[in-house]
């Protein structure tokens, strides 16, 4: 027997989809899409919901989309995650070189063989910028530092999925200090996360992950990153509860970034470093998932906490 339309349910897929065509413009790749107005309210909502939330003595700091390769190479991007990096090319050459490219394109045959990387890649996190930043200022003071970086970032998602962009914007909290400091900073910002959803009126669970890291070794890393409670992430259903998606992140990163770029406290201790990271268009999707297209009718709560 078929149920009436009205009565049906609508798979996550299909709703989803639907809220893709009423929030984003496509523009022709996947998973790099255009935003609407009311997407960009509730975006506008939600920075000013995290400055609120923002520690005293917290330096801000925004970046462009692209980074210096070099770094992103010392940090070890390329090597753990090789198959999400972006990389910023170009035509060079003289003249004659140029010219021949476009040669090619007019007679409808491949330019793409002429382009060469430049030193630029795009970002593939807001904090990855900092850390040399901040190391070529000099020795952390005793009492650490705070940022608030932003950044659109980038990432050569495998799927395309409207709640895994390949273009996506990223807001985060990151301290840099004693290894007690780090770590307290992100187990503050974790006992913190829970208040943050529920002041959204947002289903949520707090779950420990790992990244996607790439080659044989991938699940031997990943494994080692939960049983040393690194990386825990806030997982709210915007798909479905089956398969939650991951919409803030809390991280030690130790002394990798520290050892990596020389970052040291003037003390002489070690510097460690910690994030919280806030997905900011999974955040967006998940309220509009979570309540729907007409933000009069979200939660009292919600419309408070975002200014609506």
């Amino acid at each position: 027997m078929h149920l009436p339309s009205q009565a049906r349910e609508t798979s996550s897929e299909d709703r989803l989809d639907v809220l893709g065509r009423a929030l984003f413009a496509e523009t022709g790749s996947p998973g790099v899409h255009g935003r609407t107005a009311l997407f960009e309210t509730v975006i506008e909502g939600l920075s000013a919901l995290i400055t609120r939330h923002r520690e005293p003595g917290t330096e801000v700091l925004r970046f462009p989309p692209v980074m210096t390769r070099s770094h992103v190479e010392k940090a070890g991007y390329l090597a753990s995650f090789p198959h999400l990096l972006g990389c910023v090319c170009g035509l060079t050459g003289d003249d004659r070189e140029i010219h021949a490219a476009l040669a090619r394109f007019n007679g409808g045959h491949d330019w793409t063989g002429a382009l060469k990387a430049s030193d630029l890649v795009l970002t593939p996190a807001a904090c990855y910028p900092l850390y040399p930043l901040t190391a070529a200022r000099g020795a952390i003071p005793a009492g650490g530092h705070k940022f608030d970086v932003a950044s659109y970032c980038f990432r050569r998602e495998a799927t395309h999925e409207i709640d895994r962009l390949q273009a996506f914007r990223m807001r985060e909290f990151v301290c840099m200090g004693s290894p007690d400091a780090a770590t307290d900073f992100r187990d503050r910002w974790m006992a913190r996360a829970p208040a943050f959803a529920e002041s959204l009126a947002l289903p949520h669970s707090l779950a420990p992950a790992s990244d996607p890291f790439f080659g044989r070794t991938a699940k031997l890393i990943a494994q080692s990153q939960l049983d040393q409670a690194l990386k825990f992430e806030l997982l709210i259903p915007v798909r479905s509860a089956e398969r939650p998606t991951a919409c803030m992140s809390f991280n030690c990163h130790r002394d990798h970034f520290s050892s990596t770029f020389g970052l040291a406290i003037a003390s002489g201790e070690v510097a460690h470093t910690a994030c919280v990271a806030f997905g900011m268009d999974r955040l967006a999707l998940a309220l509009f998932a979570t309540h729907g297209l007409d933000t009069a009718r979200w939660p009292q709560q919600a419309r408070e906490s975002l200014g609506l």
